[in-house]
């Protein structure tokens, strides 16, 4: 069929053509968000899933419906060694400088510009293009403390969206990466906003270490965000996400093929959208085949190899690559530590630096108490057809 008209063409973060199976946790975004701005009580949430299970397109959603609810949307990628406070300043400082345009929120607005150059001075931070005219305000968000200074600029822009009838949602991807003072503060930032009734909300992605991670750095975030799950999709959903858009181009999908999609990428929204595309391509007919299927398996696995899993085993070192390579060599997980230690012939004790290096990679993540699973769908498969 034509390539050109694909409904699945995959591309990095993109909406696929069916959001299927995620309305609740749309529905919880667009609650808060709403709740937000009529000055009610609202609850931020934290999106927990592994890799490829689609949350930096839930992400996306759910900043699309803010916006048409009246929120102010700033939208950053966490990446490994990034400080919060680099990372969130040019977002703040776009918010800021938009409030202070309405007339409302002008004073207020104003202050938090001079909180802004405070902050952007004490913690070393590019100023470029800052307005000539703000002046700094001693003692105002200046203490070179995040856990101090970061919520006093998050009530200035709660206080500044308040006055002009907006909101801002701050939405943040790899929240894993961040360093646990950072994610502390950003949680102190939060439960002040929150507990003065200010329309200030986060939206966070991340591995499932998050929800402990959290918790770990302030005991009160587990009452201060939603937990939802990003998981595969349940069989009806899948299907929903695959036949939907095949119906919707004028084209038909045989039953055998669409079980196959179904069973072998075991629901996971990325493997989904994958197999499906590569198929939409090799298809002669304007009704997708169970040959049409198991023909595009092979090429959708090489794929996935050389795009997908190849950038993830990359940023293994050598010692790090046997430990996941054992790991896969066991079957499926959750695998137990003492098994890996012997599946290596290695003292457990030993395998801790490679252990929390992989974690800290964002490749594994810890179950439960030791025991250890792969955050990439499907990875132990990939591994075992290396050799």
């Amino acid at each position: 069929m034509d390539p050109y008209r694909n409904p699945f063409a995959p591309g990095a973060g993109s909406r696929p053509p069916e959001l299927a199976g995620r309305a609740a946790i749309l529905e919880a975004g667009k609650i808060s968000c709403v709740r937000a701005v009529q000055g009610r009580s609202a609850r931020s949430i934290m999106l927990l899933g592994l890799r490829g299970t689609g949350k930096t397109v839930l992400l996306n959603e759910i900043g699309r419906q803010a916006e048409q609810e009246g929120l102010l949307v700033s939208k950053v990628e966490s990446p490994e060694g990034e400080s919060l406070a680099r990372l969130i300043y040019p977002e703040m400082r776009k918010v800021m400088r938009s409030l202070s345009g309405v007339e409302a929120a002008k004073q207020i607005a104003a202050r938090g510009l001079k909180g802004l150059r405070n902050f952007a001075s004490i913690f070393k931070i590019d100023m470029a293009g800052v307005e000539v005219g703000v002046e700094p305000e001693p003692g105002l968000v200046d203490t070179g403390d995040l856990q101090y200074d970061l919520p006093d600029l998050f009530v200035l822009i709660g206080q500044s969206a308040k006055a002009a009838g907006r909101g801002w949602l701050l939405l943040i991807d790899e929240v894993q990466y961040l360093t646990e003072s950072d994610l502390s503060a950003l949680i102190v930032a939060l439960h002040r906003v929150s507990q003065e009734g200010l329309p200030v909300l986060l939206v966070g992605a991340g591995l499932p270490q998050v929800a402990r991670l959290a918790g770990e750095a302030k005991s009160y975030a587990e009452r201060l965000f939603q937990y939802p799950a990003v998981g595969a999709l349940d069989p009806v959903s899948a299907r929903q996400a695959i036949e939907k858009p095949i119906i919707e181009e004028g084209a038909k999908i045989e039953e055998e093929a669409l079980g196959s999609i179904i069973e072998r990428t075991r629901g996971y929204p990325f493997f989904i959208q994958e197999w499906a595309s590569v198929t939409w391509n090799n298809a002669e007919d304007s009704k997708i085949t169970l040959g049409d299927a198991d023909k595009s398996y092979p090429e959708t696995l090489a794929s996935l190899d050389q795009g997908f899993f190849k950038v993830r085993i990359d940023r293994l070192t050598k010692a790090e690559v046997q430990f996941v390579k054992a790991m896969a060599q066991l079957g499926d997980g959750p695998y137990a530590l003492a098994d890996i230690s012997r599946q290596m012939n290695r003292a457990q004790k030993s395998l801790g630096p490679a252990r929390a290096s992989i974690i800290a990679k964002g490749m594994i993540y810890s179950t439960d108490h030791g025991y250890l699973d792969f955050t990439v769908p499907l990875f132990a498969e990939f591994m075992r057809r290396q050799g």
